[in-house]
This record gives structure tokens, sequence and C-alpha cells, in this order.
């Protein structure tokens, strides 16, 4: 019922032009005054154009207030957007009638100054309208952690229509284009909720067996802070390479921004069950050869030195560099 009540006024006010426009020459000939001249007759016609702008625009508005996509009303800023796109075809449609044009040249001409405005404020129209499309879609709120990629990664603290802005682990405050953001892949870390897996790896070398490395591992998973125990963590193998064997521990956290935290918790409580089970990751194997078809003369020329990376390689150095380094 209210919304019936929001159409009266513009229709009261057409019909109210359309009697004066059909009564004019009988209304002015009582009053007195002449026929009623073109440009009289251009100004009711543009109060029409007004009026009939006014109407539609009450009707798009209750028609889109109707709409729930997702479950969420459709953004008043579409809605003020439709009204203000047909006030403004009356407006330049009116003003070239009363410079003498015919309507039908009226129109066309509104639609030309539309695309050439269109066409200068065309990024911010394209950050309103992706602005609109995140309204509508909702792929992130207020308070939401979410990676944008290529662009930022913190939680979302304010949704504009022309701009969103996070705020990122470091303190940075980040403005983005929405324009931008509608490009991208978006990562939303906090739904359809905040708790979510994270997965790291680990090489440790092929003298401790899988199943000691995973037991070494899975203690230290559940020493570590900050990591939720159900679902409890986990430890797979990921493969059994040359470099060494290659797991993966794995664990859930309840909030994004703990993550730096947890990781950093893991690994201490991962290197101090190493050293004190007397295991250390995989190392580098260096074998050193003489000349060619020589077999090394010192037991030192084949050494196991510890890795300084997370990466085993064996390393062959040829005769060349043992002949370089004899002359010296």
């Amino acid at each position: 019922m209210t919304g019936i009540r929001r159409l009266v006024a513009p229709v009261i006010f057409l019909s109210a032009l359309v009697a004066l426009g059909l009564s004019g020459s009988e209304l002015s000939g009582r009053l007195g005054f002449g026929p009623l001249g073109e440009q009289a007759q251009n100004v009711l016609q543009m109060g029409a154009y007004l009026g009939t702008a006014w109407l539609l625009g009450r009707v798009a508005d209750l028609a889109l207030s109707g709409l729930r996509p997702r479950n969420r009303p459709v953004p008043k800023l579409l809605r003020e957007l439709v009204s203000a796109l047909l006030f403004l075809i009356a407006v330049v449609s009116g003003g070239m009638l009363l410079l003498g044009h015919s309507a039908g040249s009226a129109l066309a001409g509104s639609g030309v100054v539309l695309a050439l405005l269109g066409f200068a404020i065309r990024n911010v129209v394209a950050d309103t309208l992706s602005g609109i499309a995140l309204g509508l879609e909702a792929p992130f709120r207020i308070g939401d952690w979410v990676d944008v990629e290529g662009l930022a990664r913190g939680r979302v603290i304010e949704i504009g229509w022309r701009t969103t802005r996070l705020l990122t682990r470091d303190s940075t405050y980040v403005i983005l284009p929405n324009s931008q953001i509608s490009r991208q892949r978006i990562v939303n870390y906090s739904a359809p909720r905040s708790e979510f897996r994270v997965q790291m790896e680990i090489t440790l070398d092929h003298a401790l067996p899988a199943t000691k490395g995973a037991e070494i591992l899975s203690a230290a998973l559940r020493n570590a802070p900050l990591i939720r125990q159900t679902p409890a963590p986990d430890i797979r193998i990921q493969a059994i390479e040359a470099e060494g064997i290659r797991y993966a521990l794995r664990y859930w956290l309840e909030r994004f921004d703990h993550e730096i935290d947890a990781r950093d918790a893991i690994w201490r409580e991962v290197d101090t069950a190493l050293r004190r089970s007397g295991t250390s990751t995989s190392v580098r194997r260096l074998r050193i050869l003489g000349e060619t078809g020589d077999k090394p003369t010192r037991p030192e020329a084949n050494m196991n030195v510890p890795r300084t990376d997370p990466v085993v390689t064996e390393q062959t150095i040829p005769s060349q560099l043992q002949s370089a380094s004899g002359k010296r």
C-alpha cells in the first residue's frame, strides 16, 4: 500500500499537464489570453518529460526494492542511479526542445550527450557499476580477510561504491578500485567460516625412516600453540625424492591473522623435536673427484655437508677445478 501511495504524486502531476494541454486553448480563451504559443507548448512537453521520468523512477524503485538476489536487498545506489538517469534524459530532451528541436531530435540528442558524458567519466562509471555488482554478489563483507590476486591481502574495513579499503597484516592501508577487484580472483579466508587449513612442507633425510619422521613432526604439531586440535593436525608424505623424503604438515587455524604466528611457532617446535631426536633435515652431498678415472686418495673426499636450504642436491666438482686448486 505504501508503494502505491508513492505513485500518486507523479500521476497527479502528469494528469494535470495532460488536462492543461488538452484544454489549453479553451482555458486561455476564458481567461482572456490568446492561444498557447509554441514555446508554451514546449514547456508543457518538457514538464511531461519530467513527470514521466518521475513516474518511471518511482516504478523502477518499487520493482528493484522487491528484488532480493542472494537474500540481500538491492543497493539503494542502484535505484538512485536509475532515477537520476531517467531525469537526466528528461532534462536534456526538454532543454533541446526549448532550443527549437523536435521531440525526436531532442531524444536523439540526449542520447549523444549521455554517450559523451559516459565516455568522459567511464572510469568512475566502471568503478561504480563494479561496486554495485560487488554489493549484489557480496563476495566479502566488512571484517573478512581476503586475498585479491595480484593486488593486496588484508582485512576489509570499508566497502564503497567506487573503492574498497583493506588493512594488511603490516597495518598498511590499501585502497583498491572496485573495477580492478571485479576482474581478479578473490580468496575469502573468512567465508563461509573463519576456520581454514594451512599446509607447510619440509624435507628430511633418507636416513630417517618415514614412519619415524611422521611421528616426530606430528608430535611437534600437537605441541604448537594457536592451531586447532579438532580437526586434528596430520602429516602426509608428499614424495620420496633424491633429496630426501618430503612431508606435508597440515593443520587448521581459527583466524587468518594467526597464520604468521602459528607458522613461526610450528617451525620452532619442529626444530626442537628434530634436535631432541638427533635428526636433521637432508644434507647436501659433495663428491670430490681427481683426474678422470682416479679414485679419491683421502677418506675425507666424500663429505656430508649439513644443508643450508630444504633442497638436497648432489654436485660433482670437475677435475679442472681440482687441478686449478692444486696449482695455487
